[in-house]
């Protein structure tokens, strides 16, 4: 089951990468609800993701709050 909610979580993110505010929002979501091994795994999805997308790189703020 929590297998299921990254990848969900994964493909959320990539839907709404269009917009930072909204990528953001999701981002946030996402560290109150993934477990801790899940969260590192997406902090080094998230990092590779947001090599070609610039705009988001100022939402990655989110992870060092944890």
């Amino acid at each position: 089951m929590p297998r299921m909610i990254y990848d969900y979580t994964k493909s959320v993110l990539e839907r709404v990468s269009f917009d930072p505010l909204l990528f953001m929002k999701e981002l946030k979501k996402a560290v109150k609800t993934l477990l801790p091994y899940e969260l590192e795994q997406l902090t080094k999805w998230l990092f590779f993701f947001t090599e070609e997308k610039p705009q988001l790189k100022p939402c990655l703020s989110v992870l060092s709050e944890t």
